[in-house]
């Protein structure tokens, strides 16, 4: 079962990556409108430099588009874009664009930042561009420094941004917070719609859907799989004799008695009441008898106690095979014929009988 809430899990972020994708695309699109917009507003302000550079930035972001388009890389994708962005505000910051405004457009960096890359990456990154600001702002006369910043001008660029950052940092942490609560919270409403709350073993409409799917597998390519069908025999005089507390200790006992026989990749099942139902994949009837039987030993020579008084538990189980029915309500119908015949027979039985000829081995079980 939470093999099936993995897979869902799996498929809702690989959803969520295609959005973040989508979204990607549509902040390229537009970061080339505005850097073709600002370049020609610039040549028109008669600063052809910072136009061509404006213009040059434009080839990155659509080379990134069209490399995804063609590769489908979302590792490139994200990288390719934070690259792009982070040299541009690099430039901005250096040359301060049109009258030294170009380090406004830093305030767009750490919201998008944080979303694309984790809290700690994201924190690390902006480190590295406060370093790099100081490192412009504090020596204007390195060869790539073209713009002079004044003191009020620096104190409240860093003060804006470093609130900035804490506030999408702590917004980030929050939807993170949020979104794990949510999986834990999908989890467990998921765990709960397949399980028995009792016995914590299957419920019966897990058991179904996963006897249909079994059954599409052996129409589709032969596999076969067995049934058993578990009844706790005369499970009403527990519960009369030693109260209903005692009755769900025996099912609880048995549920777990149950994981110990069963291999990993059969499904144990509360069926109903104190019926049970076991699925075994790659099972054949005779190898489901083995099982079967197994379990019936190990109960018939467990201790199963309630408030140190010896409970009477013994159980009676019907084996079918999918090989000797057409359809799972066929299968069902004929596993609850042969526990009708196992409990007829005196119960703490299996039934079919083996013929004294088959002999179960161990390795029989392993299947």
């Amino acid at each position: 079962m939470d093999h099936d809430f993995l897979a869902d899990h799996a498929s809702s972020g690989e959803q969520e990556e295609r959005q973040i994708s989508r979204l990607l695309n549509g902040l390229s699109i537009m970061a080339a409108l505005f850097l073709a917009g600002i370049g020609t507003k610039a040549w028109y302000a008669d600063h052809p430099v910072h136009a061509w550079v404006l213009w040059l930035f434009v080839v990155p972001v659509v080379f990134n588009m069209v490399w995804y388009a063609w590769k489908r890389d979302r590792v490139v994708q994200k990288a390719g874009l934070l690259i792009t962005v982070g040299l541009l505000f690099t430039y901005l910051l250096a040359s301060g664009g049109e009258g030294n405004t170009g380090p406004l457009w830093f305030y767009v960096f750490p919201p998008l930042l944080f979303y694309l890359t984790s809290l700690k990456g994201g924190t690390a990154i902006l480190l590295f561009c406060y370093l790099l600001a100081i490192i412009v702002f504090q020596f204007p006369w390195l060869p790539f420094v073209t713009a002079e910043y004044s003191t009020d001008f620096k104190i409240r660029f860093f003060a804006t941004l470093t609130f900035e950052s804490i506030f999408c940092f702590v917004l980030e942490a929050g939807r993170l917070r949020a979104r794990n609560r949510l999986l834990a919270l999908a989890k467990t409403h998921e765990r709960a719609a397949r399980t028995d709350e009792l016995t914590g073993l299957a419920n019966r409409r897990e058991m179904q859907n996963r006897l249909d799917t079994e059954f599409s597998r052996f129409k589709r390519a032969g596999h076969h799989f067995s049934v058993v069908l578990i009844d706790l025999d005369l499970f009403k005089r527990i519960n009369d004799d030693f109260g209903h507390d005692a009755g769900d200790l025996v099912l609880r006992q048995f549920a777990d008695l149950t994981r110990t026989v069963v291999r990993q990749s059969d499904l144990a099942a509360r069926w109903g009441g104190e019926e049970f139902l076991l699925l075994l994949p790659d099972t054949t009837l005779l190898q489901a008898l083995a099982l079967a039987e197994r379990l019936r030993a190990e109960v018939a020579s467990t201790a199963f106690r309630h408030q140190k008084q010896k409970l009477p538990v013994t159980i009676s189980a019907g084996v079918c095979s999918i090989s000797k029915a057409d359809s799972v309500n066929d299968l069902l119908k004929q596993v609850d014929i042969q526990l009708y015949n196992a409990k007829g027979r005196g119960r703490n039985r299996i039934a079919p009988r083996v013929r004294s000829q088959e002999v179960i081995s161990p390795s029989d079980t392993s299947a």
